[in-house]
């Protein structure tokens, strides 16, 4: 999404941000502050051993001899996230697809949170992800260079690559750390009113600009599935070509295309990525003020605290995500898809972690700076927009700066 700048009582905000920088000082006095795509510290060998060979996995080139396909978006997770290191953002965009439908009296495919309304993925005309790619025994079969757009869909959406260093600790915060922020009827009046998104099955969600899906491990098996056409024990079926069957001979390869064992590495690479380090200074802490002051803590809020985890090096973390993890409106400008609850306009906290190595924002990447993000945020952030737009140049210039060393 990008950044969401909400209102945030000075209490809070003081005491919160302050844990934010004491993790970003912790990190900051290491020896060696981890670089992007390297490893938690604290790995234990045995877990830096399966860092090692999921990240083998995680780098791994297929080929519709191996598994490609017959749709799909990359031929590796590495080419989607590649910037500036393995694991890291990409350049890619992709066009996801479903059919809000608003049954309400009066309702709008823009209404958040709209009553009876209703979000259709479109699973059986080959939805939500519409892959862009297809195999070359795809195109002789069927004459095609991509799955077209199902027909029922009132919306499309575009989707950049994003980065996801640090998701094994977002992974690891508790669903009620999460529900502690939500609001959805916005009962201290503040304009904000936060909601947690959820699965088919009613789990907390918390990956995708939606936060549709509730851990990594579904996560990234989805990923191989849906971007690559790699089946795997959890996910063993291949998608349909517009909602109609895979012809017969264009997939040669036997299901599943990927061993538990290799998903079960590429899941654990991404789970012991480590977060990018901060690099606030002591110049750009008056922007960090202005940035609580003015509304953007409400959403991002700046450190996440993880539960209890298998992993020491998970268990018990602070996280300075710059994020909720919740639902958002951000107004009908950037409205597109709906998702399990999300209406099209909302969109879950973007993380700010490593946002100084991002070259394009918010979730489609229509913004080319952080300040032309922020002037695209409407809906619940429209009045920390404002607050940013009467800034004086200093004081803009400052919050930018702090920014710039998330």
């Amino acid at each position: 999404m990008g950044i969401t700048t909400m209102d945030v009582s000075p209490v809070w905000r003081a005491g919160t941000i302050a844990s934010a920088l004491a993790v970003i000082g912790i990190l900051a006095g290491c020896a060696r502050p981890p670089q992007p795509g390297d490893p938690l510290p604290g790995l234990q060998r045995s877990e830096r051993a399966r860092f090692d060979r999921g990240k083998e996995v995680f780098e791994r080139e297929f080929t519709p001899e191996t598994g490609l396909g017959p749709l799909f978006n990359s031929t590796s997770c590495g080419e989607c996230h590649e910037e500036p290191a393995t694991g890291g953002f990409g350049d890619e965009v992709e066009v996801h697809a479903t059919a809000f439908l608003a049954r309400g009296p009066g309702n709008s495919p823009h209404v958040t949170g709209a009553p009876e309304s209703v979000c259709d993925q479109l699973t059986d005309q080959g939805g939500p992800v519409v892959q862009q790619h297809v195999t070359p025994a795809l195109h002789d079969a069927l004459g095609i260079d991509a799955e077209p757009v199902p027909p029922r869909a009132t919306a499309t959406g575009r989707r950049t690559s994003p980065s996801i260093l640090g998701f094994g600790l977002l992974d690891a915060v508790p669903d009620q750390t999460i529900l502690a922020y939500a609001d959805p009827d916005d009962r201290d009046h503040d304009g904000v009113s936060g909601r947690p998104n959820r699965f088919t099955d009613g789990r907390i969600g918390r990956f995708g600009r939606k936060a549709f899906v509730p851990t990594l491990k579904e996560f990234n098996a989805g990923a191989f599935l849906i971007e690559q056409g790699i089946t795997s024990p959890p996910m063993p079926v291949e998608d349909t070509i517009g909602g109609k069957p895979i012809p017969p001979g264009v997939d040669p390869t036997p299901e599943p295309e990927l061993s538990q064992e290799d998903l079960d590495l590429a899941i654990d690479f991404v789970r012991f990525l480590a977060p990018p380090s901060g690099m606030v200074r002591l110049d750009s802490r008056r922007g960090e003020r202005i940035f609580a002051r003015i509304g953007c803590a409400s959403c991002h809020v700046p450190t996440l605290k993880t539960g209890d985890s298998d992993v020491r090096a998970l268990r018990k973390r602070k996280v300075a995500a710059y994020t909720d993890l919740l639902l958002h409106d951000m107004g009908p400008d950037l409205a597109d898809i709906c998702l399990g609850l999300a209406a099209p306009s909302e969109f879950r906290t973007e993380p700010l972690m490593g946002l100084r190595l991002r070259t394009r924002f918010l979730h489609d990447g229509r913004a080319a700076t952080v300040e032309d993000a922020v002037r695209l945020h409407a809906g619940e952030a429209t009045a920390a927009r404002d607050r940013f737009g009467t800034l004086s140049g200093d004081e803009r210039q400052a919050l930018l700066k702090f920014l710039a060393s998330l």
